[in-house]
């Protein structure tokens, strides 16, 4: 079940995009893959660069 913080936050994000669902759901794919790029540049950072390509080898 969605919380109503979530249910508020999907709100603000489809008003955002002047209710256009598609558009709202192409803002969150671009947000989505900056965080994965961001994450992948933590990992190699601290010396888990097999952690940001999903290895599950242990360092």
């Amino acid at each position: 079940m969605i919380s109503d913080a979530s249910e508020a936050a999907i709100d603000q994000i489809v008003a955002s995009c002047s209710g256009d669902l598609r558009g709202a759901l192409k803002a969150l794919l671009r947000v989505n893959e900056q965080l994965e790029v961001e994450l992948a540049q933590f990992y190699a950072a601290v010396g888990l660069d097999g952690m940001a390509r999903g290895s599950s080898a242990v360092h």
